[in-house]
């Protein structure tokens, strides 16, 4: 491992100029996609992506991150070997997805002696970060868990705007008030690790502004729209282009690893065949499964048809207003995607997917499926097949 110690030095030595040269180099040598970089500024958290010389001049303007100490988001192999203690620290279950229906109040059975859910052999590591997340928040507390007070914290973070620097300032003065021991993490990184390994991490992908193309692909590079020929940053007060803020935001939450950890859950996994091993057969219709379009389904494609844990899905689309104001210019568009597997919990809101967010200040009407496009490539994938 390279030395990491320019991190913690000033962001005017030679050092620190020496350091972030070294970090980008090997994160363009080894990430995914050079031109789409998580940045590890102390704004952006590796949550935001940016080209290659946005993120460089991010890193000296915020700082980095010192507490980003293994660059996995980066390409970095996490050592296996580490010890129990520094695994639970330094490592996460990387996953690509969100699930905004986790309360502050969720909590996890563990114990297979009831019929909760249990948990398949071959996810030990996601058996064991749900344990350590529903440690108590501190020793003798038996109210709380760490994981539902971090729930609850990163819920009011984004109800009220509070900055990462704010919320990071929160967590360190809120803990310093519990019992020595606790689980509070003491950075916003931590928090999100802790977020992201329930599969509540999402990718953002810039859009055209009048909704003619996402900037993925061919266009990844593009700071104009090919189409309209507007640009692709926000154009500030000055009336200069801001490199590195999109004008239109689209959040994208893939649904893969979340169906991955659906059958999981052996409990969830057994539901996801219920279509086929227990629904009544009797010709009258009390489900999608017994509809003329799943036969023809089934028919059309046999071998699809012919695997029980295949999944069926509906798409659905609507507009709200956030702000709950009628004089509002601003609004959403969420897509969701319900999986028609399930038996009447097809319709729990646990079980119905946000898989886009659509930003405002108006409807996307046809252009929708210009911000389909990921959520259709990842379709592909499933129709291929995925373990």
């Amino acid at each position: 491992m390279d030395d990491r110690s320019w991190m913690h030095v000033d962001r005017r030595s030679l050092a620190y100029e020496l350091g972030v040269a070294s970090f980008l180099k090997f994160a363009i040598e080894n990430g995914k996609d050079c031109n789409n970089i998580p940045c590890p500024c102390c704004k952006c958290w590796n949550m935001d992506d940016f080209p290659i010389s946005a993120i460089k001049t991010q890193i000296y303007y915020n700082g980095v991150d010192e507490s980003y100490k293994i660059w996995k988001w980066h390409g970095e192999k996490v050592d296996t070997t580490l010890s129990s203690s520094e695994d639970v620290d330094s490592c996460s279950i990387e996953s690509d997805s969100v699930d905004g229906n986790v309360g502050a109040d969720y909590t996890v059975e563990m114990d297979r002696s009831d019929d909760d859910d249990e948990f398949s052999s071959e996810c030990n590591e996601f058996k064991e970060f749900v344990e350590d997340a529903n440690k108590p928040l501190y020793p003798s507390c038996t109210r709380f868990t760490k994981l539902g007070v971090l729930v609850k914290f990163y819920n009011l973070k984004a109800k009220h705007g509070m900055s990462n620097a704010a919320y990071s300032d929160w967590l360190i003065a809120f803990g310093e008030h519990l019992p020595e021991g606790n689980e509070i993490p003491t950075s916003i990184y931590e928090a999100k690790k802790t977020l992201g390994a329930l599969g509540m991490d999402y990718r953002k992908m810039h859009a055209c502004p009048n909704d003619c193309i996402l900037y993925r692909k061919q266009y990844i590079d593009d700071t104009h729209c090919p189409t309209c020929e507007v640009c692709r940053w926000k154009v500030g007060k000055n009336s200069k282009a801001r490199e590195g803020v999109s004008s239109k935001v689209l959040w994208y939450f893939p649904p893969i690893p979340r169906f991955q950890r659906m059958f999981q859950s052996t409990k969830t996994a057994s539901s996801l065949t219920w279509h086929s091993t227990d629904r009544p057969k009797d010709g009258l219709l009390r489900h999608p499964a017994d509809a003329l379009t799943w036969k023809s389904v089934d028919e059309k494609w046999p071998d699809f048809g012919s695997e029980a844990r295949n999944l069926r899905l509906a798409l659905s689309s609507d507009g709200f207003n956030p702000h709950s104001s009628l004089n509002s210019k601003y609004s959403c568009w969420p897509v969701i995607l319900v999986n028609y597997n399930l038996p009447r919990l097809c319709m729990k809101r646990k079980y119905m997917m946000l898989t886009l967010l659509i930003s405002g200040p108006k409807q996307p009407g046809n252009d929708i499926d210009v911000y389909l496009e990921p959520l259709i490539d990842d379709l592909k994938v499933l129709w291929e097949g995925v373990q």
